[in-house]
């Protein structure tokens, strides 16, 4: 039997140890003494690199939704499973038990039949950080229809792309959302999105603002009436165990987000796992993840891996710092939250603010600090630790990705010893890979290199929906028989891994990976500019900030306005968050002889590291650097 909990040091190495060196024996351990199957596997794994292609559990049937509500029902019917918290720091917070999830689920599950969803249909979920959000999720799964939730921060044309991709069938939104003080007017962003999206048939709306809404007789439907005439009553469709559960789009370096699709009974396996014990999670916890569920965090670590496990998860509809910067604390010490996992960008726009914030709320509930969507660092960490933590919470520092569904590196609390910056070790049936530029893996400790995974886990991402190709050239084909993750690491002396940041050309921002690509393609929309280079800069809240080099056709006189006509742009085609912090108008660009934008050198102008630029004298034109150099807004 494998061991589903580890408590110690001496428990993770010999936990480790029999995941790498008999990985089917392992997971089938966990798999079978801790989740429910209709149908037991044929074959644990299958698995090819080259193709790509991996398979887990084949020939396994089951339900997750089965796996995250039905069967605690028998032991924890009335325990909540959703603690939802709303905007309003006067609202009340709704619990939401596993009896009531399920009835919730099931009525909505029976919506989606009524508007003739089906298993394998694709549906978009658009929503804010409200119920309706996980239940949504969750609906979908039990009839077995595909759920790709675009995070409600995007603009319509980047949310018609993702329509368009999955060909879906099916839009769930809201009238609007609240935003701390604001208000946004979802529905109309979706309105504006359909124009060009032939194949949704039928658009459910939530009503969360109670704003007045264009509502499109035929497509539209009003969500409340819907779920109180429906059933509370659904059986699960039998999935499975590689049956597609979710797409969820990620930045890509070039062109159009990418689709990463999950499969169904890994990814459910290794969430719950890793949930577990990245957490050390205990009956009777409140644990809070901040993130939203329209990102890969919220899909494992908001939904599936906490309800898989039985546990209470905290959905929090607001922002930090509404109605100010205490919100956050207030929260932990109202619902006497155990497990508090967040980004850095939020840590770091927290510590900026006076400490009166902090302490006048009670935190001695807290057990287990996190972070994630990029390394945290040290500055961030020590304020993490010894104001929120108070100097004996131990901090998770968590790598992983979207396309890896699940954690990958990581301290496990109170099990493994933390140190600023490094996310650790691996987690069991991880087995990571510092690569050379020839290829070659570097072994031994003091290393740096490009980080690979050299063999599948359960949650691995199984293709981008409609581009294999596209999947084997980003992830398997810069190193041989290997998952590339894009990023580079260093492994110090005692083993350690710390992420130093992406070797593409993707740019995380406050968390969220952004393509380089697709920005450039919007700047170059306008018709005063001839081209353009994205590069990111260090920056004190958001870890980087986007600075854009602009070329332009011939000059203007009104260069505020054109950077503000740049972002609105920007805004337009991929949505806020992707707006740039700096805009600098050049003469021209450095690049090389054959064309190519030298990055390296803009990155190092944009952070004002110019005293070693290395050597420029192959450019094209070398003086363009100089003028760049001479204008820049550091």
């Amino acid at each position: 039997m494998s061991q589903y909990h580890i408590q110690s040091l001496e428990a993770y190495f010999k936990v480790y140890r029999e995941s790498v060196n008999r990985p089917e024996e392992f997971w089938s351990g966990i798999a079978q003494d801790h989740f429910l199957w209709h149908k037991k596997w044929d074959r644990v794994l299958a698995w090819d690199f080259e193709k790509p292609e991996v398979r887990w559990f084949e020939g396994a049937k089951l339900n997750i939704t089965e796996n995250c509500i039905d069967r605690h029902l028998s032991t924890k019917a009335d325990e909540t499973a959703i603690l939802f918290v709303p905007n309003d720091p006067n609202g009340e917070a709704e619990k939401i038990s596993y009896r009531n999830l399920h009835e919730r689920v099931c009525r909505f599950a029976n919506v989606l039949k009524n508007h003739g969803i089906k298993k394998g249909d694709r549906v978009i979920i658009y929503l804010p950080m409200i119920p309706e959000l996980a239940v949504s999720v969750l609906a979908c799964a039990r009839i077995g229809a595909i759920h790709s939730v675009v995070f409600a921060g995007f603009s319509a044309t980047a949310l018609s792309t993702r329509i368009n991709d999955c060909d879906a069938k099916m839009v769930i939104t809201s009238d609007g959302s609240y935003r701390g003080s604001k208000t946004i007017d979802l529905k109309g962003i979706v309105d504006q999105a359909l124009d060009d999206c032939p194949a949704v048939q039928s658009v459910l709306v939530a009503q969360r603002i109670h704003s007045d809404i264009h509502m499109q007789e035929g497509r539209d439907h009003w969500l409340a009436p819907e779920l109180a005439a429906a059933s509370s009553s659904c059986e699960p469709e039998i999935m499975d165990a590689e049956d597609p559960l979710f797409i969820l789009y990620t930045s890509g370096s070039t062109g159009k987000p990418k689709g990463m699709l999950h499969s169904t009974a890994g990814y459910m396996v290794y969430t719950a796992y890793t949930f577990k014990n990245c957490f050390q999670y205990e009956e009777g916890d409140i644990y809070w993840c901040t993130a939203d569920i329209g990102w890969i965090t919220g899909h494992s670590y908001i939904v599936y891996g906490p309800l898989a496990n039985g546990a209470t998860t905290l959905m929090y509809e607001g922002v930090p710092s509404h109605p100010d910067c205490s919100r956050f604390w207030q929260i932990v010490e109202e619902h006497k939250v155990n497990q508090f996992y967040t980004a850095p960008t939020a840590i770091r726009a927290l510590a900026k603010e006076s400490l009166d914030f902090v302490n006048k709320h009670d935190l001695s509930s807290l057990k287990v600090l996190g972070s994630v969507g990029e390394p945290i660092n040290e500055e961030a960490w020590h304020w993490y630790n010894d104001h929120i933590g108070k100097k004996n919470t131990p901090i998770i520092d968590s790598w992983w990705q979207t396309e890896t569904g699940g954690i990958l590196i990581s301290p496990i609390p109170y099990v493994t010893p933390t140190k600023p910056t490094f996310a650790t070790l691996p987690m069991p049936g991880i087995q990571p890979a510092l690569m050379d530029e020839n290829g070659q893996e570097i072994h031994g400790n003091q290393v740096q290199g490009r980080l690979c995974i050299k063999y599948p886990w359960p949650s691995i991402a199984r293709t981008i929906w409609g581009d294999h190709l596209r999947y084997k050239d980003t992830y398997f084909s810069a190193f041989a028989g290997k998952y590339f993750t894009g990023d580079g690491a260093l492994r110090d002396e005692t083993g350690y891994y710390r992420i130093t940041g992406r070797v593409d050309d993707v740019i995380i921002v406050s968390g969220h990976n952004l393509g380089t690509a697709p920005i450039e393609d919007a700047i170059n929309a306008h018709p005063q500019v001839a081209e353009s280079a994205i590069v990111g800069y260090p920056h004190d809240i958001k870890g980087n900030a986007l600075y854009g080099y602009v070329t332009l056709k011939s000059p203007v006189e009104n260069q505020e306005n054109l950077c503000r006509e740049i972002n609105q742009l920007i805004s337009q085609q991929i949505g806020p968050i992707a707006k740039l912090d700096k805009i600098q108008i050049t003469q021209g660009l450095p690049k090389t002889r054959s064309g190519k934008i030298m990055r390296r050198i803009l990155r190092k102008i944009a952070s004002n590291e110019t005293d070693n630029l290395g050597d420029i004298s192959t450019l094209l034109d070398p003086e363009v650097v100089k003028s760049i150099m001479d204008e820049a807004l550091v």
